[in-house]
């Protein structure tokens, strides 16, 4: 089994805190008892890399921070983590993008990674000044990924599609390495951008076997369009882990109780409003009622109630989520895109509690280990008088 990669996740949707931080997919982001500062953001950030987190995802739309800016105000606090910042094409041209993306990473030292997010709704699209539907934006999409690669690759790109236009246009400055694009959708539309163009494919939290299909299903259109093997399989999950499962189920339990029947309402009110297919089915997971909501082993959808977009955790003691990431394992998953409330305290569950497992399963290793300390011989000395 490869080598498990593990990323965690910046709460700029509004700041941070001990309950559920809910909004996302045109849902306004409720109020948090941390702010998303620099300070706070640094902290998270800081700890996820001496963790052992490849990167940290950051989230975009009119919901949160701007993503590109918030990441580089992160980037000289952080030393190795590696920012997976969330976009959508279309708001800004497909030079100029290729063109930040290259700034990024040659002056951060190669550490972007990209999240394209084609938009699922359409007002608040039209917030940006985006007035295209849903298809029109993956079409969009496809022509800008298109551009930017070959930008990328280092072509002199004259492209004249039906959403997007460039003449002569070559990039200067070059990203050195590229940036790897990480892509997510249920739709047909999303599947078939995905094959084209994502080196991740990524999933929210559906149970296991709902996974397998995703995966079997990306596969097979990345090898209909020539790109058999080139796609690796991530998904988007919420943590809670403890030292055993009673204390994780607590948690969980103490997570629920401070959501409201009012908020509930609203929020699913608002998601089901959605045009995204795969918000549809984090939907279809919660039910939109506190009953019955672990709905694989260990895993819980009580987050979706009130959250837009990944609404499920895996919950557990440490050993109880690795077997639980195993199963993911089975099914194609390479890569876990992870987050906790709060997220500065629930890193260092998962972190200390989930990573050595997995390393002790041969799953895992810390991606820049620390070397241990020369051991001072004090026993050797006294033990000679």
């Amino acid at each position: 089994m490869t080598r498990l990669t593990f990323h965690w996740f910046l709460p700029t949707n509004g700041g941070d805190g001990r309950q559920v931080v809910g909004g996302g997919h045109g849902v306004q982001a409720t109020d948090a008892a941390r702010g998303a500062t620099v300070g706070y953001l640094g902290q998270v950030a800081r700890s996820a890399e001496q963790l052992g987190f490849e990167a940290a995802l950051t989230p975009t739309g009119a919901w949160c921070e701007d993503a590109w800016v918030s990441t580089a105000m992160l980037a000289p606090v952080t030393e190795r983590l590696k920012f997976l910042v969330a976009f959508r094409p279309g708001l800004t041209s497909p030079f100029l993008a290729a063109q930040m993306a290259g700034t990024y990473q040659n002056l951060s030292g190669g550490r972007l990674l990209l999240n394209v997010v084609t938009g699922g709704e359409s007002r608040e699209q039209r917030m940006f000044g985006d007035f295209l539907d849903k298809e029109q934006r993956y079409a969009r999409c496809d022509e800008f990924l298109s551009i930017v690669t070959a930008l990328w690759r280092g072509e002199t790109v004259t492209y004249r599609g039906e959403h997007l236009q460039v003449e002569d246009a070559v990039l200067t400055q070059r990203p050195d390495p590229r940036p790897e694009i990480y892509f997510g959708g249920s739709s047909e539309a999303a599947g078939r951008v995905a094959a084209r163009h994502a080196d991740v494919y990524l999933t929210w939290g559906e149970p296991p076997e709902q996974v397998r299909e995703k995966v079997e299903w990306v596969r097979k259109l990345a090898a209909d369009a020539g790109r058999e093997g080139q796609v690796r399989f991530g998904i988007r999950l919420h943590t809670i882990a403890r030292d055993t499962s009673e204390a994780a189920w607590a948690e969980a339990d103490r997570l629920l109780a401070g959501i409201s029947d009012e908020a509930i309402e609203r929020v699913q009110a608002g998601l089901k409003q959605s045009e995204s297919v795969g918000q549809a089915r984090m939907l279809e997971l919660n039910r939109g009622t506190k009953d019955s909501l672990e709905i694989h082993p260990n895993l819980w959808a009580g987050v979706g109630l009130v959250r837009g977009g990944a609404g499920t955790a895996m919950v557990g003691s440490y050993a109880e989520i690795a077997d639980l990431i195993e199963q993911y394992a089975a099914v194609g998953i390479d890569e876990f895109v992870l987050s906790g409330y709060p997220h500065l305290e629930e890193s260092y569950w998962f972190g200390e509690g989930v990573l050595p497992e997995l390393a002790r399963r041969g799953l895992w290793s810390h991606p820049a280990p620390v070397a241990g300390t020369a051991s001072v011989p004090f026993g050797a000395s006294r033990a000679a008088h």
